[in-house]
């Protein structure tokens, strides 16, 4: 059985590439597979992507396009960890819309070999952490919490497309949401003791004065001045002794 006959032949290709992926398991996906399932003959594939590998690596680059769309369609709020539940929604979204695409992206994991996609995708969710922490509303570096977020997000997100969509229970991603945002944020140090609540409020204000001069460049210290006060401030935002 073909695609759609009516699509473009290179959006065939795309559509058979990640479809045979996605349902892979690992297992190596064919050429003849491909054409095949498009409905194109292989000198089709040479000639819009080189090779297989280029089918593949376009099939990742255009679902990171539309990630990407989806994750940044919204205006800021200007409360960056309201914001961060946006995207987590919008993640989510993405996910179970596109489930094929989805596990292209972010269910091909092999041991010990981190794809180039998930470091992207942090890189997405660093940046709004980065205004969280500069507003001195972290606990943890924003790449720490990036990487804490989203292991969480696409493990939710994988979890509810196995599941059928009838039964799918949204209220699991929200939940999770808020409990990661929660643990990363400073309003888990509300409720401590004073000693440990004066602890912490040194931490975040160390790591918010580190995300504000990183981001800022500032010109007022030299390059090994700067380098060096905000090797300091990584210390201070990373110790947990006292």
């Amino acid at each position: 059985m073909s695609l759609d006959g009516q699509l473009p032949p290179k959006m065939r290709l795309l559509k058979a590439a990640a479809e045979l992926l996605a349902k892979s398991a690992g297992a190596s996906v064919s050429t003849r597979q491909i054409t095949q399932l498009a409905g194109v003959t292989a000198p089709t594939l040479y000639h819009h992507f080189g090779d297989k590998e280029g089918l593949f690596d376009a099939v990742v680059a255009a679902g990171f396009e539309e990630y990407v769309a989806g994750e940044r369609d919204f205006a800021p709020s200007g409360q960056p960890l309201e914001d961060i539940r946006r995207m987590w929604d919008n993640h989510v979204q993405f996910g179970l819309k596109q489930p094929e695409l989805y596990l292209v992206m972010f269910g091909n994991i092999r041991p010990e070999s981190r794809p180039a996609i998930v470091a992207d995708a942090e890189a997405l969710l660093e940046e709004m952490l980065t205004k969280a922490a500069a507003a001195g509303q972290l606990n943890v570096q924003p790449r720490e919490a990036a990487r804490s977020i989203l292991a969480a997000n696409v493990g939710v997100t994988l979890m509810l497309i196995a599941e059928p969509a009838a039964e799918r229970n949204l209220e699991l991603s929200i939940m999770t949401r808020d409990a990661m945002i929660f643990a990363v944020s400073t309003e888990q140090a509300a409720g401590a003791s004073p000693e440990d609540s004066g602890k912490s409020s040194v931490v975040v204000a160390a790591i918010a004065l580190n995300a504000a001069l990183q981001a800022s460049h500032s010109d007022q210290l030299s390059s090994s001045e700067l380098k060096l006060f905000l090797e300091w401030l990584h210390r201070i935002s990373t110790s947990t002794s006292s």
